[in-house]
């Protein structure tokens, strides 16, 4: 069992401070997706990535079809912890109280506040991992293809989603990393300016390694998020098969003892 860390509000407007004068650069297609190699039935994988999930996405995003108790269930973590490491939404009736273990994950930034700070509302994350295209695979990408961009008023942009409304928020893990551009023609002899790679200018707190390993946790805790349902369905899922193959067998040889005497 990890000892989950205490939360702690981290800026998701950070970015602004890196906004400045220089020339705009565009970028093509996106990058093709990495593969995150996630395992949900990995406990303290989804426990790191619960702890990354609450101290830097919830702040400003929900998780609102999710309730905590189901954290208690799956990832084998008791009430008091998730409560004292993991809940700091407050109830809406009594603001000096975190929401209770049976509560939904519901967002503390409101609409009209995300569209003034970001330009639009950050949206809930629960399905995330379902609609995206590529799923865990998805957000681990897109988590790591941030870069420095002058251009846009956060000072940040990403190569998987370009134009994001979302500054880097663990960017001081990271650090800060510009794109290694090239210039393209396309099939219609179109040049466009694509981004093949990124380069560091600032170091941040961890290493590549120990960041993709962050992002990996965080990836999982997100395909978790998806779909808690997944951690039974892969588990029962070979003894299910065990039994159709075993009940193929007897429907087989049930047939055979129906049928000997028309052949």
């Amino acid at each position: 069992m990890i000892k989950l860390c205490p939360f702690r509000i981290k800026s998701a407007i950070a970015g602004v401070v890196l906004v400045l004068a220089g020339p705009a650069f565009g970028a093509g297609a996106a990058a093709p997706l990495e593969q995150s190699g996630i395992d949900i039935s990995n406990k303290a994988s989804l426990q790191r990535g619960a702890q990354t999930f609450f101290n830097h996405c919830a702040s400003c995003h929900s998780a609102q079809y999710m309730r905590y108790s189901r954290l208690v269930q799956d990832l084998e973590l008791s009430e008091a912890q998730v409560q004292e490491n993991l809940n700091f939404l407050r109830d809406p009736a009594d603001p000096s109280q975190t929401l209770k273990i049976g509560e939904l994950m519901v967002g503390t930034m409101s609409k009209a506040q995300g569209e003034r700070w970001f330009g639009k509302a950050p949206p809930d994350l629960t399905l995330t991992a379902r609609y995206k295209h590529g799923g865990a695979d998805w957000i681990y990408t897109f988590m790591k293809s941030y870069y420095f961009d002058p251009s846009r008023p956060s000072g940040w942009n990403n190569s998987v989603f370009l134009n994001t409304a979302m500054p880097h928020p663990l960017w001081e893990y990271q650090g800060i990393q510009e794109p290694v551009l090239k210039k393209e023609k396309d099939a219609g002899g179109i040049e466009h300016t694509t981004v093949h790679g990124f380069k560091t200018i600032s170091a941040g707190t961890l290493d590549a390694r120990g960041y993709d390993e962050m992002i990996r946790d965080l990836s999982a805790f997100m395909e978790y998020l998806a779909e808690p349902a997944a951690l039974q369905r892969e588990k029962y899922g070979i003894w299910i098969m065990l039994y159709l193959l075993l009940f193929a067998g007897v429907a087989y040889l049930l047939k055979n003892e129906y049928w000997k005497d028309v052949h």
